[in-house]
């Protein structure tokens, strides 16, 4: 899939999923050039053989966070393709060469990915932006958000939040293909969410077919992903109901609506 560079420079990145059970890896090839970023293996050989298919040459990985699905491909890779690996810097990345923290920069090519700090689903999540994309490991999902793992979720919620603040046609890459049954919660928490309805038919013809759904901008989240919607009545109503009480809070909110998806 072929993204506009929202900058104005006029380019464009070519962005290929690899899927590995139902994790993503996202390749990102520089403009005009072979050359490529990968986000996030989960195991060396599949990513290497789309590299050999498509003529790819690697020159960085990017991690977000060090579960094993996320970090399960380094070693292969690397002994093939020596290269640099960036990841959070308080986490146990494997052969991580460049720890990175809120407000560095990671510079691939032309393009300059920022790296915000978002804990949560784990202490030391980041996510990396640039020019339009955000990729967000675990911790947003197309309709849906990743598990507290280790964090508390009061810093997931603001995690969140601070994602949903980024520009609304920004195109979330995720790191696994969950948005189907997430959506399926998102009908459950909104039964009447006309844009949650026409997003579950599109993503099941999509699924139907074995092509992801992702990316998906930001504006479409806002609009059916319940996570990003805690703030709202209908939301804040269907949380009530299943907690049995009410909540004081967005942050309650969101709470109740993790434990409720938890057991979904």
């Amino acid at each position: 899939m072929k993204v506009w560079d929202r900058s104005g420079v006029g380019l464009f990145v070519n962005i290929i999923p690899v899927p590995v059970g139902t994790n993503i890896v996202w390749l990102i090839v520089m403009p005009g050039a072979r050359q490529c970023a990968i986000v996030d293996p989960t195991a060396g050989q599949p990513v290497l053989a789309v590299v050999r298919e498509r003529g790819l040459e690697p020159t960085d990985i990017l991690i977000t966070h060090h579960h094993a699905d996320h970090v399960g491909g380094i070693a292969a890779i690397r002994r093939v393709y020596p290269i640099p690996v960036h990841g959070p810097a308080n986490e146990a990345i494997p052969q991580r060469t460049h720890p990175v923290r809120e407000g560095d920069v990671v510079v691939l090519g032309r393009f300059a990915f920022q790296v915000l700090e978002i804990p949560g689903h784990t202490l030391d999540h980041v996510a990396y932006v640039s020019r339009g994309m955000l990729f967000a490991g675990d911790t947003l999902f197309g309709a849906g958000c990743g598990r507290v793992f280790e964090g508390t979720p009061g810093q997931l919620y603001d995690a969140l939040r601070r994602l949903a603040a980024l520009p609304p046609n920004t195109l979330l890459y995720c790191a696994h293909e969950y948005t189907q049954a997430n959506l399926r919660f998102a009908q459950t928490v909104e039964p009447d969410n006309v844009d949650i309805q026409q997003r579950l038919r599109h993503v099941e013809q999509l699924r139907g077919r074995d092509l992801p759904t992702l990316p998906s901008p930001l504006e479409l989240e806002h609009r059916t992903n319940p996570f990003l919607r805690c703030r709202l009545q209908a939301v804040r109503a269907a949380a009530e109901r299943f907690a049995g009480g009410s909540l004081r809070s967005p942050t309650d909110v969101f709470a109740v609506l993790r434990r409720w998806k938890d057991g979904f």
